[in-house]
This record gives C-alpha cells, structure tokens and sequence, in this order.
C-alpha cells in the first residue's frame, strides 16, 4: 500500500506539473505583453544593436580645419590628415568662430587648428602645438580623431627630425628617429571595435531583463485575475509548491533555451561577431545562467502587484547593471558597496562568464568561480521561490477557509 500510494503521489504530481505547464504556456501565448518580451524583444533588439555596432569602427570622422599658418608645411599636414581612415576634412575655416558655427550645426565632430607660427617654429627648431577640439558626446569620434591627429603629427615629427639630420644611410635615420619602437597588439579584439567587446554582454542581459520582464507580467496578470490578489491559485493542482515552480520553470526554460541559442549563437554569426568558443562550453555557462534568471525572475515576482511595476523596475536597472558587470567599467574600479549589489543579479556572473568563453576562447574550467557562482545564485533563488509560493499558498487557502466560514455563517442565519 505504501509503494502504491508513492507511485500515485508521483504520477499525480507529474500530472499536475504538466498541467501546471500547460497552463502557463497557454497564458504565455495569450498575454500580448508577455508575447512581445518573450519573443520580439529577443528576435529585434539583438538585430538592432548588432547592425548598430555591425561596422566596429567610426571611419572618416567629418573634421574642420582652420590653418593660421597657410603655409607649405601646413597644408602637408591637413593632406595626411586628410589620408588617414578616421578623419575626413570638410573644410577649411577662416577663424575658429566660424569652425564653431559647424559644429553647432553638427556638421562636423571635430576642428584642427594650426597656429600662425607653425612653419616658423619648425624651421627655427622650436616645438610647435597643433590643437584639436573634439566633440565628446560621442566617445569613439574622440578616438577615431584623437589618433589620427596623433599619428600624423608623429610621422611629420620623424620626417622634420630626419630632414635636419646629416645621416648617410636610411638606417640611420630610421635608428635616430625612431631609437625604441613598440607594437601594439589588440588581444580578443583585432579590430578594436565597439560592438566585439560590447556585444557579447549586451545580449547575455538581454536573456536575463526580457525574462524578468515576461515572468513579472506573468505574474502581475495572474494577480489582477485572482480574486484575492494573491500569486498562487485555489485550484486543486495549484496546491503544492514544488508543482508550481517546477510546472512554470519548465514552460519559461523550453522557451528560453530557443531564445538563447538565437541570441547567442545565431545573431553573433549572422554579423561576424567574434565567437571563438566552443559550442560545450557556452551551454555548459548559459544552463545555469538562464535557471538562476527563471528562478531569480519567479523570486521578484512576488514584489509584482501590477503589471506596470515590472517595467518600471526592470528597465531602470537595465543601464546600471551593465556598468556593474564590469565590461563597460572596470570591475576594479567598482566600490565594494556596488559590486556586492552586483552580486545578487545573475548577469554580473553570467556576462562575465560568457564574455571569457565566447571572446576570449576560454574554457569551462577556466570560469570556474562563475560558473560555480551562477548554480548558487540557482539554488538560493529556488528555495526563495519556494518560500514565496508557499506562502502564497498559505495566504490563499486561509482567504479561501475565512470566506467559507463567512458564507456557511450567513447561510446558518
């Protein structure tokens, strides 16, 4: 009879989680909110910041010159200006006022200005000053600019060094202009673009909000249907903890088990995005990843009265959260207050972790603290949830038990 009863426990709980899934499946496919976080966030936003970022690189700059000098040496400089990728001379301004005027019409990003005593200072062997003023809403026309100007001015150094020189061979030259070189190599990043390095952590978050954002609406849906506004039902299948989470975490895990493999590994190849890790490796990061977001999410939950709420909870974290995974600010520069906060989001673990696997060719092993870090965050957000919807339980059969004393009360008088 025991064995018996356990069987049957079992076999009704495993009707019940798959009722459990069914349900939620079908309230996922009805709920146009949840629909749009759940599948069009996901197909268009990577889309949208892969072919925002698909060129890596600001080429020619539009810049304005104003030369003060008019002189032979001045305008070689604007020419090799000219010829670099990251600038693009417009024109030539008259004074640095009307330089101005296009800037303020933002019809150029920067402005060059060569003083009157530039070539007199060079042919009198005094160090001469080109100023550059750089439109820094926009921190890669900084860049782009910034070392082009640089290189120039180094390449025109080293030719006015060499013209002063009584040298015999090239050689020599090369040997007294240029006595130390260096050569700069750009590791997991050849290209030294933004979407490479930007990209990677940018479509882990997405995984981890647009699924908060679904689970939260879910959630606050299901408490504006519920009588008693509480997150757990009175059904009958609806009545143990373990078949709640286990039944929703199913649904939300299928789906997002697609989602993901979109978003990680189709989208980065459609747009040549660096992917050097191998396949088993990012599964292996992205299992516990998208647990610990399910169960984080269904955590959260619990705070949702309203379907407003989630949005507006969720989306202001979105911006801080990838300054606190440490790929856009440097994780050493992050106070230890703000980086314990870090701690408790799945991204901070989950972003890191993939980052190293995807664009730095690094292996599971290699990742050990996070991918240790992230299968904690998915058992302590599990049992939270399993707190939770206990005590939804609870709440809702109380409710249920007081409203039918009520009502037997009102029929006895």
């Amino acid at each position: 009879m025991t064995r018996h009863r356990i069987i049957s426990h079992l076999a009704q709980a495993t009707h019940d989680v798959g009722y459990i899934f069914i349900e939620e499946m079908k309230t996922v496919f009805k709920d146009e909110g949840v629909i749009i976080f759940f599948f069009v966030v996901p197909l268009l936003y990577p889309l949208l910041y892969s072919w925002i970022y698909n060129n890596e690189l600001v080429t020619d700059v539009p810049t304005v010159v104003v030369d003060d000098s008019h002189s032979f040496l001045s305008r070689k400089f604007i020419r090799k200006l000219d010829a670099t990728q990251g600038v693009k001379v417009i024109a030539c301004a008259n004074s640095i006022e009307e330089a101005r005027e296009f800037m303020r019409r933002q019809d150029c990003r920067g402005i060059v200005n060569i003083p009157k005593d530039f070539a007199s200072n060079i042919y009198k062997g005094i160090q001469t000053h080109v100023s550059v003023f750089i439109d820094m809403s926009g921190m890669l026309y900084y860049k782009a600019l910034a070392i082009s100007t640089t290189d120039v001015s180094l390449a025109m150094g080293a030719e006015i060094q060499v013209m002063k020189m009584s040298n015999y061979t090239a050689r020599d030259d090369e040997l007294n202009t240029a006595p130390l070189t260096f050569e700069s190599i750009s590791l997991f990043n050849p290209a030294t673009g933004y979407g490479s390095y930007l990209l990677p952590g940018v479509l882990m978050l997405i995984i981890q909000q647009t699924l908060l954002l679904g689970i939260g609406l879910s959630a606050g849906t299901a408490r504006e249907n519920n009588k008693y506004k509480k997150l757990a039902t009175i059904e009958e299948r609806y009545n143990g903890m373990y078949r709640i989470i286990f039944g929703k975490g199913l649904c939300y895990f299928l789906l997002y088990a697609i989602i993901s493999s979109y978003i990680l590994l189709v989208v980065p190849h459609i747009f040549g995005f660096i992917q050097i890790g191998l396949p088993n490796d990012i599964i292996g990061i992205v299992l516990p990843y998208v647990l610990a977001c399910i169960f984080f999410g269904m955590t959260v939950s619990c705070l949702i009265r309203y379907r407003e709420n989630v949005i507006l909870f969720i989306v202001f974290t979105s911006v801080p959260l990838l300054f606190l995974s440490g790929i856009l600010w440097p994780a050493s520069a992050i106070s230890g207050t703000w980086k314990a906060i870090s701690y408790l989001f799945p991204s901070t673990f989950g972003v890191n972790g993939f980052v190293k696997i995807n664009s730095m060719g690094a292996t599971l092993q290699e990742v050990y603290p996070e991918y240790v870090a992230l299968w904690i965050q998915t058992a302590v957000y599990f049992l939270i949830a399993c707190f939770v919807y206990r005590r939804e339980i609870k709440k809702s059969k109380k409710i249920t038990i007081t409203r039918l004393e009520t009502i037997r009360k009102e029929n006895q008088i």
